[in-house]
């Protein structure tokens, strides 16, 4: 059940060096090509990187918080043809967060480094060195790139009573105020 994978799904930056096998793969990339888009126009494209050269290159495409992406065994980058259509961000966030949803049911970890609006500690955009990196053509973009790999670490799911409830509404929104610390 996914209400199970997200009760203990938790961002891992932190991989043993085993790869994936080529089950694990086939699984994550059926998964991708499943995902919904609007309309079906599916302006999704899916870069899967292995080599540890380039996911070190990858890992430095935004000034901080992609670091991770260098032990990560397989790093896939997110990107869209943005031409194709007006709601690419949220096409490819679906995919996104299915992908990292399948590598949780696998016991794999996964975390998401956001590409789109960042920039390279060189000052240039992220999408600048991505499109160095991954030799995109015009009119394409990264949204993000997700790190997959065997969990180095081990964390807990957040608890139930730790969770933003005051977030929900019914019928009408209602601002909750948050008590003072």
């Amino acid at each position: 059940m996914v209400l199970d994978l997200l009760r203990k799904r938790r961002s891992i930056r932190e991989f043993k060096a085993q790869p994936l096998t080529a089950g694990e793969i086939d699984i994550l990339t059926e998964t991708l090509l499943r995902s919904p888009s609007s309309r079906g126009r599916n302006p999704w494209e899916f870069i899967f990187v292995t080599d540890p050269e380039l996911r070190g290159r990858l890992g430095q495409a935004k000034a901080h918080g992609a670091e991770f992406l260098r032990k990560a065994p397989l790093a896939v980058a997110v990107v869209a043809d943005t031409d194709k259509c007006d709601v690419w961000i949220e096409d490819c966030s679906i995919a996104a967060i299915l992908v990292q949803m399948a590598a949780e049911s696998l016991g794999l970890g996964s975390c998401w480094a956001q590409m789109r609006l960042r920039n390279h500690k060189d000052g240039r955009s992220s999408q600048e060195h991505l499109k160095e990196i991954l030799q995109l053509p015009e009119g394409y973009q990264v949204l993000a790139v997700i790190g997959i790999g065997h969990p180095a670490e081990s964390k807990t799911g957040h608890r139930r009573e730790d969770l933003l409830w005051n977030k929900i509404h019914r019928e009408r929104f209602v601002l909750v105020e948050e008590p003072a610390p």
